[in-house]
């Protein structure tokens, strides 16, 4: 038995809650920082208070991928877990840029961190049973449209995340000043927005697609898949993590690197942006640093958009040229365009480093995960996902030790730096990709 095509649509709202999961972590990694400025953060300890995400997701990751292979509800194997995730997250958008209410127990800028880590979590929670939702349903020809199609829906809400607050206060005149240690009124709304938008989308998803029954998930094994030993208890997770597939221990390097990039970027942007572009003093946190951070957000939503544009045509680009090579071509891309934010002489030549940066991004959501469906079982499709994820929040938990130390002694202070370190990682991941044994590919010119 095989498994159905869908057509385009059907693909587009099997993956529609996408758009809003991105786009509240949109809104997380262009304001995040800013926000924990504004409650009393320094800038050599803002990857100390983004280290609880990516730790919280090492842990929580592999156990939800490994629960999601083995739920079966009314609502089938993954839909519970991402619908679970969007609820939390969407609790955590609304409380962060508000943690100066909950004074009165412990410190706005603890509160912040808390609804931090609760957000990240919580996108983590969502983000790895969608992955494993689209293993699931496609059959192998069309998960890399699959992938691709979730890249377009990320970037569509990434761009309505990102460039949210500037939109609300530039086009509708919402307040983006505030007194000293409180957030904004144009954060807060966006926020707020953020949480409905993401409850909404995910529901869009759960009404409109039907997983496949525990006996037609049967009937698609192969043989290989068949002799697949059954794991006794969740501990064998550590036993699936030592006979990780070949193509999956190679992608491990590849996705380090990317992802020491990619947080890198998120942490350090705007402080970097500010005081590299604006000329800003690092304390200062005025409305000129609003001002700032607001560009920002513009320039994370180009990136974006970017990457939704190129999304359309990775498809086509992988079958031409392949998977690999379409990969590191990307990270080469993004790579430059971050190195290049050093030299540009103002703020709106950044958009030409954001176009680099946006076709890397949607080749890092898209074609690392099509490379891997082919290479696991489809009975651990889940926990196999999930513990893919450890190669995602390990160089975030490393960057996030080492990230503030070597801007506060490395650069002498200087964040602009820790976006040239993400560069080179992003061109180290795009040598180590050339080497990674794609299964699918392979294949199809055997045939």
């Amino acid at each position: 038995m095989e498994k159905r095509k869908l057509s385009f649509w059907d693909i587009w709202n099997m993956s529609f809650g996408f758009l809003g999961i991105q786009m509240g972590f949109a809104l997380q990694n262009a304001n995040a920082s800013r926000i924990l400025q504004i409650f009393g953060a320094d800038v050599h300890e803002l990857s100390w208070f983004w280290i609880v995400a990516p730790l919280t997701g090492l842990i929580v990751q592999p156990i939800i991928g490994y629960y999601s292979d083995r739920t079966w509800t009314r609502l089938g194997r993954r839909r519970p877990y991402f619908l679970t995730g969007a609820l939390l997250a969407s609790m955590g958008l609304i409380l962060m840029p508000n943690a100066d209410m909950f004074t009165a127990f412990m410190p706005a800028l603890w509160v912040g961190a808390g609804m931090l880590m609760i957000m990240d979590a919580s996108f983590n929670v969502a983000m790895e049973p969608f992955r494993a939702l689209v293993a699931d349903i496609l059959p192998s020809d069309q998960r890399t449209l699959g992938f691709s199609v979730q890249t377009i829906l990320i970037g569509i809400g990434a761009v309505i995340g990102s460039w949210l607050p500037y939109v609300l206060t530039n086009w509708f005149g919402v307040l983006n000043e505030s007194q000293p240690g409180e957030v904004p009124t144009n954060l807060l709304l966006s926020f707020i927005i953020g949480a409905a938008v993401l409850v909404t989308s995910i529901l869009v998803t759960v009404f409109t697609t039907k997983e496949y029954s525990p006996e037609e998930v049967a009937q698609f094994q192969t043989e290989e898949e068949d002799n697949v030993e059954k794991e006794s208890s969740i501990f064998d997770i550590f036993t699936d993590f030592k006979k990780m597939p070949l193509t999956m221990r190679q992608l491990s390097s590849v996705q380090f690197f990317s992802w020491f990039g990619l947080f890198g970027m998120w942490v350090f942007s705007t402080p970097a942006i500010a005081h590299h572009i604006y000329g800003l003093s690092l304390d200062d946190h005025g409305t000129q640093y609003q001002v700032a951070g607001d560009w920002v957000g513009i320039l994370f939503g180009v990136y974006n958009a970017v990457s939704a544009v190129y999304a359309f045509f990775l498809p086509a680009i992988a079958k031409k040229i392949g998977r690999k090579l379409t990969h590191a071509v990307s990270l080469v891309l993004g790579g430059l365009g971050l190195i290049s934010i050093y030299f540009v002489p103002n703020e709106n030549w950044l958009f030409l480093s954001m176009f680099g940066i946006g076709i890397a991004w949607a080749s890092i959501l898209a074609m690392p995960y099509a490379i891997l469906a082919g290479s696991i079982p489809a009975k651990k499709m889940g926990v196999y996902m999930g513990i893919f994820n450890f190669f995602i929040v390990l160089p975030q938990i490393i960057n996030a030790l080492i990230g503030g130390p070597m801007v506060e002694y490395l650069y002498g202070g200087n964040p602009i730096y820790a976006l040239v370190l993400s560069g080179v990682s992003l061109l180290i991941a795009a040598v180590l990709v050339v080497k990674v044994k794609d299964v699918d590919d392979e294949v199809v010119i055997n045939l």
